[in-house]
């Protein structure tokens, strides 16, 4: 055990601070866009549902498991969408973020309001408000990228 920890002492570079829990800096809206597209899709083949004969059992069958998958892809994708948005809003936006788009907490909040409430509703509309909620993240995240990238060109220009 002392020859580890000789190692692992001498290996130290001290204390090493990230952004977000793992250091890579790849963020991106894209997952959540993808997330929010298929809530809209299960909503949409959801109030549309597959055509079923009554007097069939397979038929019944069919029905039953189409619908069952479409509301089990419509729970995981919002919460998917959910949790991209957090991971945006908690790792990625900043201090300096919040005093440029004053409105920053506001469109994340509602914007995971309406993940939840897609996982209790099937609405049309709020899976549309949805699908626009994250376009607005979006806005948000290419905006403050473009900050980004004109403040790193100053840098080292």
């Amino acid at each position: 055990m002392n020859l580890f920890h000789f190692f692992m002492r001498a290996l130290d570079e001290g204390v090493v601070y990230a952004h977000c829990d793992i250091p890579c800096g790849v963020y991106t809206t894209h997952r959540a866009a993808v997330a929010a597209e298929t809530v809209e899709k299960m909503v949409e083949k959801i109030l549309n549902p597959p055509k079923v004969d009554e007097g069939d059992i397979e038929s019944v069958r069919a029905f039953h498991n189409s619908m069952t998958r479409f509301v089990a892809t419509k729970e995981e994708w919002a919460q998917i969408c959910k949790e991209e948005l957090w991971i945006l809003w908690s790792d990625y936006f900043k201090e300096e973020h919040v005093e440029k788009f004053p409105n920053l907490h506001d469109t994340f909040w509602k914007a995971t309001k309406l993940c939840s409430q897609n996982k209790r509703e099937v609405n049309a509309q709020v899976a549309k408000e949805l699908r626009e909620a994250v376009a607005a993240v979006s806005d948000l995240f290419e905006a403050a990228e473009a900050d980004a990238a004109k403040t790193y060109r100053k840098e080292w220009l």
